[in-house]
């Protein structure tokens, strides 16, 4: 039991720092392209390669961590993360900003969020109180976003986004003590099964409840990536100040809070997949709301609590249902290929959001784009067979 404590405080204070950090990416928008004399555009399309990296390489770091364990993934992960904003610091040209960012950071933060971090979670935490546990390590994570918006703002007001990037690597660097906590090899149950990785992921393929999380997953990531990167310039185009645009993000990090340790919570109780289908539907319902109402700083701040409350929310139910129904041997690999999902949508939200803005001169058309994602992902959820995988037991030698 000690021992479990130890790596939900580790694993939810790793979380608590790669995503936080990663929160404060729309805070050096403005300043950067300043600077640099780049496009928005520019900025936005190495911060949606960012998402797109990050979910294309989570399923290798999930079956390294599955083999050989979270801690190696970790300290090599935090290294590229330290790395990579300090080369986004020295980032000269859109495209070195493009391997930055985009590679450097993508890369960083397959190893050191939720497909390898949950994963260890979910082997350690007794099969009744998964769910649960999921929920406390998720909200750790959310409260990074809450923390790091006005740290970040901190650091570039007080002394330039060039040396707040350092100093955001230095942080980041406490990733590595924190490690120790996650590593070794957590080992699989007496009777799991023998699959190799290959087989697992062929097996899950064949599953249409992995297809149906999978894109519901993708709708997850199109809504956090567009309203995260978004939200602050929709807030200034409606006639607000910075400062609420702001606000309204770090309103959306403290509802993940509850979002995330409730979701936990009441997964462990009743079926997850309805979970997800009421999160999917009442996200449309905020935007649907947002959208008609009157435009003012109590609006935002509400649309942004409610948003944060079904935030990420997602996520330890999706990555409860991924053990659940597929078993804990590759449960990393697998959270890291539906995760995958996730992170498309990510790279189209965040692109595609400014393409339509460029186009329009307007985000209307993205918001209504956004409620029928919202309810598609809440349809396909419905259909999901939360029932376990059964398979033959192999026999004592």
């Amino acid at each position: 039991m000690k021992y479990t404590r130890t790596v939900l405080a580790c694993a939810a204070l790793i979380l608590m720092l790669a995503m936080g950090v990663r929160q404060t990416m729309g805070l050096l928008l403005p300043p950067m392209t300043i600077a640099n004399g780049w496009t928005r555009d520019e900025f936005a399309f190495a911060i949606a390669l960012q998402n797109l990296l990050w979910g294309a390489f989570v399923p290798f770091a999930g079956a390294i961590s599955d083999r050989f364990g979270a801690g190696r993934v970790l300290i090599a992960s935090a290294l590229f993360y330290m790395a990579g904003l300090a080369a986004m610091a020295m980032s000269a040209t859109p495209l070195a900003f493009d391997f930055s960012a985009g590679l450097l950071v993508g890369l960083a933060l397959s190893g050191t969020t939720f497909g390898v971090v949950m994963g260890v979670v979910a082997k350690v935490a007794p099969p009744e109180k998964r769910s649960i546990a999921l929920g406390i390590v998720g909200a750790g994570g959310s409260f990074g976003q809450f923390a790091m918006v006005p740290y970040g703002q901190a650091l570039i007001s007080g002394i330039g986004w060039y040396a707040a990037l350092f100093t955001l690597a230095a942080t980041v660097a406490l990733i590595i003590p924190l490690s120790a906590g996650l590593s070794g090899r957590q080992a699989a149950a007496p009777q799991a099964s023998q699959q190799t990785a290959s087989e697992a992921f062929g097996e899950a393929l064949g599953q249409r409840s992995f297809h149906f999380l999978f894109w519901s997953y993708f709708v997850c990531g199109a809504h956090t990536a567009f309203i995260a990167l978004h939200l602050p310039s929709y807030v200034q185009d409606s006639g607000l100040s910075p400062a609420v645009g702001m606000t309204a993000l770090a309103l959306i990090g403290f509802g993940n809070i509850f979002g995330s340790y409730g979701a936990g919570w009441l997964g462990g109780r009743v079926s997850k997949k309805w979970i997800l289908t009421w999160i999917y539907g009442l996200r449309s319902l905020a935007i649907l709301a947002l959208l008609l109402a009157p435009k003012s700083p109590a609006t935002l701040y509400v649309f942004a609590f409610s948003m944060g409350v079904l935030w990420l929310s997602t996520v330890p139910l999706t990555n409860g249902l991924v053990a659940q129904i597929y078993g804990l041997k590759h449960v990393s690999m697998l959270s890291g290929a539906v995760f995958f999902g996730h992170q498309i949508g990510g790279f189209l939200g965040a692109w595609v959001g400014g393409l339509i803005f460029t186009r329009l001169g307007s985000y209307d058309l993205a918001w209504w784009i956004s409620i029928g994602l919202g309810v598609f992902a809440a349809i396909v959820c419905a259909p999901i067979n939360e029932r376990p995988i059964a398979r033959p037991v192999p026999a004592a030698a």
